[in-house]
């Protein structure tokens, strides 16, 4: 089994970086720099050397024995016979001067041409030169004349130079090494600033957010976008919280009528009429309990993405036409006018069953908090690409800074009426979900004359024909 290295921390790892790219850099600096300079160096040494070829062709001559020899004065001091050397060799490749008793030539290979300068570097006896060739003529006489000039000392700086290059580059990468520590450690502190901050939030303490002390740079927009998830976390947990407390009293609820309604039936003795119509009573707390604990499991169905939506292209006028036909008992046994103003075809591709469910609870709600002998209009309209159905009511209204909890569930405006009217608190979070599973949108706005607007907005369907689409989704809201 192989073993497994402790993964680095991003510290170690940006030195790491930080070094070895600064490495990389410097030798690929020092290798241009050596490159550079030894370049300039055999250049300025060639140029060195051409002088000296031309000083050879002014002090060259020719005696009266037909001899080559140097007329000029020595242009080199000390031990000049091992620094400079020249030979003369004629058009036949027999030599006829050199200068420099210790140094040994070879032999001149093959004359150049005429005008053309050939530098070439040899080695001779362990030693370096470097040699210019050209013809010349000394006196009418054309010969071949070679100047040399020894390497040993242009080497011996360019090794100076490069021990210098190695024997530093150790020391830079050191120093590389310990600043690259130093720059990560102070770009990570903040970093480990905001895991200490972090850690101290918990879900007792997720109103706490991290302090930011530059939110333009990478560090204070990583601390935004953290302080927005606890932000997220603390009203889901809140949501939560209220959910909890309210579920739990709408079930203690019913439970303690049952348990009320049983203690008095048993208090004393009753005939068998007195006895169903206690049992009665209890089984209609029992089936508005069934109700509820229905409703949740469906919300919890549709929190975990297990519920099924089978969409198919309707027109949504006549599917709420339909609605309002059901419904309209309700309306008259209130003495209510339920009116579905003149509409137009919509296609939309939904689920027919969850988004009449959405429409049956916005207008059974309408019908459960107008009052009497009032009216509710509904809408059914296409706008550009968009099918909206709109309830208007005359109820008591929704003040504006309630509207944005109004789908909340267990929300109620009026905790007495809504249990008068058997109302769970559920009705339009289950309509806002229903909506928003078919892609729409569900509004509520305040009317001016009294009541309340609620708004469903659909993307219209092109389809012509009738398909289906299975999916899954969760309940939002």
């Amino acid at each position: 089994m192989r073993a497994r290295w402790p993964a680095a921390s991003i510290r170690a790892r940006l030195t790491g970086w930080y070094t070895a790219v600064l490495s990389l850099m410097l030798m690929v600096y020092a290798s241009v720099t050596f490159v550079a300079v030894r370049h300039e160096f055999m250049e300025r040494f060639d140029d060195q050397l051409h002088e000296d070829f031309e000083t050879a062709e002014g002090s060259l001559a020719r005696a009266a024995d037909g001899r080559i020899m140097w007329t000029g004065e020595r242009h080199h001091d000390g031990d000049a016979e091992h620094d400079v050397a020249y030979d003369v060799w004629s058009a036949t490749g027999q030599q006829l001067h050199r200068s420099g008793e210790s140094v040994a030539l070879p032999p001149i290979s093959a004359s150049p041409a005429r005008g053309d300068y050939r530098y070439q570097s040899m080695t001779v006896s362990g030693a370096r030169w470097r040699t210019l060739t050209a013809t010349h003529s000394v006196d009418g006489l054309p010969v071949v004349l070679r100047v040399a000039r020894s390497e040993d000392k242009l080497r011996a700086q360019l090794r100076e130079i490069l021990l210098v290059l190695l024997l530093g580059f150790p020391l830079a990468v050191a120093l590389a090494g310990f600043g690259g520590y130093i720059l990560a450690r102070r770009a990570l502190r903040p970093i480990d600033h905001l895991a200490s901050e972090a850690r101290r939030i918990t879900a007792e303490r997720l109103h706490d957010r991290l302090t930011v002390p530059n939110q333009h740079d990478e560090i204070g927009r990583l601390a935004g976008v953290i302080n927005n998830t606890f932000a997220r976390l603390e009203s889901s947990f809140e949501q939560l919280r209220r959910f909890t407390a309210d579920a739990s009293h709408e079930l203690r609820t019913p439970l303690a009528v049952i348990r009320g309604i049983g203690e008095v039936g048993l208090s004393e003795p009753r005939t068998a009429d007195e006895h169903k119509e206690t049992i009665g009573s209890m089984l209609e707390e029992v089936d508005r309990l069934t109700n509820l604990v229905d409703t949740l499991l469906r919300l919890s169905h549709g929190d975990a993405g297990t519920i099924r939506v089978i969409r198919e292209h309707l027109d949504l006028s006549q599917l709420t036409s339909d609605v309002v036909s059901s419904l309209g008992i309700l309306a008259e046994e209130r003495e209510q006018s339920l009116r579905l103003m003149p509409f137009e075809a919509t296609p939309v591709s939904v689920d027919r069953l969850v988004l009449r469910e959405a429409i049956t609870n916005v207008v059974d709600n309408a019908i459960k908090y107008s009052p009497t002998k009032s009216k509710i209009e509904i809408w059914v309209q296409a706008i550009g690409d968009e099918a909206v159905l709109t309830v208007a009511d005359e109820g008591p209204g929704i003040p504006p800074e309630q509207q944005d909890r109004i789908f909340d569930r267990f929300f109620r405006l009026d905790e007495g009426r809504s249990r008068d009217h058997g109302g769970t608190g559920l009705g339009l979070s289950i309509a806002k979900w229903a909506v928003e599973i078919n892609l729409g949108n569900i509004t509520v706005e305040e009317r001016s004359a009294g009541g309340s607007i609620f708004r469903m907005t659909l993307p219209l369907s092109r389809a012509s024909t009738i398909s289906e689409e299975t999916t899954h989704h969760r309940i939002g809201g």
